[in-house]
């Protein structure tokens, strides 16, 4: 294999592992369905579940997490990392 060949390839296999890295990080905003009555369980929120765990770190900035609350959620490799309050102006459509 050329040398040219071998440099295209390593890049290639660099720029995938850039794109890997980028879709493994999600945030977004979305208003509170549902809950559990604890912190830990399934989340609804803007209709996707989530499930929360003991290492989800819950942020009440802007209110209290309950149904109807605009919140920020941030995913990490599929776990969620963060789940934070917001103004209601954030989760205006």
């Amino acid at each position: 294999m050329n040398k040219t060949r071998c440099i295209s390839l390593a890049m290639l296999a660099l720029s995938g592992m850039a794109f890997n890295a980028q879709a493994a990080e999600e945030e977004f905003y979305g208003v509170i369905e549902s809950r559990p009555q604890t912190d830990v369980g399934t989340w609804v929120v803007s209709g996707r579940q989530l499930n929360v765990t003991k290492d989800t770190e819950l942020e009440q900035k802007h209110g209290p997490l309950v149904v109807g609350a605009c919140v920020e959620v941030e995913i990490e490799d599929g776990l969620v990392e963060e789940i934070e309050t917001k103004k209601k102006e954030k989760c205006a459509k």
